[in-house]
C-alpha cells in the first residue's frame, strides 16, 4: 500500500511539473503579451530607435512569435540581458523566448536545460582594430589588450586562438556592447572581439567608421538562434515553426505585400495553401494555433529576407551563408553585389546556408 501511494504521489508530481512547464502558450495568451529577452543594445539586431521602440533582426523574431500566437506582432514586452545574465533570466521565467544573438553549442543545449529551436543567423568571431594600430592580421596581435564580453563563447575562442598562435593578450572584460564601444573608443583596449556581425554594427555606429577595420580572420563558427526552456514541447514547436514559416515564405515568394492575396486564392503550389491556411495543415490543432498563424507572421513582420534586408543591409552585411536556399544563393549573392554590400570577411565560406545547419554545429 505504501509503495502504491509513493508511486501515485510520484506520478502526480511529474504530471503537475509537466503541466507547469507545458502551459507557456496559455500563460502568454492569459497575459496578452509575449515576454522576450533581447540584447541590451546591438544595432541591426536589437536596439531602440529615436522614439524608444525596439527594432532589429532579433526583435523581429519576437514580434513574429507574438503575431503567430496572439495575432498581433506588437504585443511583446522586452527584457534586456547581457551575455552573462541571458540564460539565468530565461530559466527564471523572465521571458518565454531568448532572442539575443546566442550561439548554439553542445554544452548550452545539454547542460542548461534550455532548447535551441533553430539557426536564424550564421556568424563567426572576428577582431576590430583602429587602423592607426597598423596591423593587417589577427596574427599580429601578440601582447594586445582585448575587450571581451564575459559569459560568451568569444572568451574561449579568444583564448584558443591566441594559444594556438603562440601569442599572449591582456583581456579587458566587459558586460555589454555599449561598454565595449566606450572602452574601445577611449583606447582602453587595442582590439574588440565579438561576432563579426556585432563588429560591423559597432563600427557603423562610430563617427568615423573608416578609421577602423575588421581584420580578415574569422576564428570560430557561431550558429545563432532563439532559445526556449526545456519541458514544453508544444511551445518549442511553435517557436521553431515560426522561424521555418519565415524561411518558407522567402522560398515560396510569399511576402508581407502579397501574403493576404495568396491566402485568399487557390494556389497551384499546395504547400503555400497549407502554410497560409487555405488547405488543412495536419497537426496544427495540437500546436494551438489558428489557421491564419503564418499569414499573421508574414503580413505583420515579413519573411526571412524582408527582416534581414530591413535590419542588416543598412550595416552592409550580406546574406552570404545566411541564404535560405542553395538554389537561390547565386541570385542573392548577385543582389548583394548589385547593392554594393561588401562581405564581412573574405575568409567567410559562402558555400553553406541555413538549410545546412548540422554542418555548422558548434561543439
Amino acid at each position: 500500500m505504501k509503495l502504491k501511494m509513493l508511486l501515485a504521489a510520484s506520478v502526480a508530481g511529474v504530471m503537475f511539473a509537466g503541466s507547469v512547464l507545458a502551459g507557456t502558450l496559455d500563460d502568454v495568451r492569459a497575459r496578452g503579451k509575449l515576454n522576450c529577452i533581447i540584447n541590451t543594445g546591438l544595432a541591426g539586431f536589437a536596439a531602440p530607435d529615436d522614439k524608444g521602440k525596439w527594432q532589429g533582426f532579433d526583435v523581429d523574431f519576437c514580434r513574429a512569435v507574438a503575431a503567430a500566437v496572439l495575432g498581433d506582432a506588437d504585443k511583446v514586452s522586452y527584457t534586456t540581458a547581457t551575455g552573462k545574465t541571458r540564460f539565468t533570466k530565461l530559466a527564471a521565467g523572465e521571458g518565454e523566448i531568448l532572442s539575443r544573438n546566442t550561439t548554439w553549442t553542445f554544452s548550452r543545449d545539454v547542460d542548461l536545460a534550455q532548447t535551441f529551436i533553430g539557426v536564424n543567423y550564421y556568424d563567426g568571431q572576428g577582431f576590430m582594430v583602429p587602423k592607426k594600430l597598423g596591423v593587417k592580421s589577427a596574427k599580429e596581435l601578440d601582447g594586445a589588450s582585448v575587450c571581451i564580453q564575459t559569459g560568451t563563447t568569444t572568451e574561449l575562442n579568444l583564448a584558443e586562438f591566441f594559444a594556438g598562435n603562440n601569442m599572449k593578450y591582456n583581456p579587458v572584460p566587459i558586460e555589454t556592447n555599449a561598454e565595449a564601444q566606450e572602452l574601445y573608443k577611449a583606447g582602453r583596449c587595442d582590439v574588440y572581439t565579438t561576432d563579426a556581425s556585432g563588429l560591423y554594427a559597432t563600427k557603423m555606429s562610430f563617427d568615423n567608421p573608416d578609421a577602423h577595420m575588421v581584420l580578415p580572420e574569422i576564428v570560430s563558427k557561431e550558429p545563432l538562434g532563439p532559445v526556449v526552456r526545456h519541458g514544453d514541447d508544444q511551445w518549442a514547436d511553435i517557436v521553431a515553426w515560426v522561424l521555418r514559416a519565415m524561411m518558407a515564405g522567402e522560398e515560396k515568394g510569399i511576402t508581407s505585400k502579397n501574403v493576404k492575396k495568396l491566402a485568399g486564392q487557390d494556389n497551384k503550389d499546395k504547400e503555400i495553401n497549407r502554410l497560409l491556411g487555405k488547405d488543412p495543415l495536419q497537426g496544427l490543432s495540437k500546436l494551438g494555433l489558428s489557421p491564419d498563424w503564418a499569414v499573421n507572421v508574414i503580413s505583420q513582420v515579413g519573411n526571412y529576407a524582408e527582416s534581414f534586408e530591413r535590419n542588416l543591409y543598412p550595416l552592409t552585411i550580406v546574406r552570404g551563408m545566411n541564404a535560405t536556399s542553395s538554389k537561390k544563393y547565386a541570385l542573392i549573392r548577385k543582389l548583394d553585389i548589385d547593392k554594393k554590400i561588401k562581405p564581412i570577411s573574405k575568409d567567410i565560406k559562402h558555400n553553406l546556408n541555413l538549410n545546412d545547419e548540422f554542418l555548422f554545429l558548434r561543439i
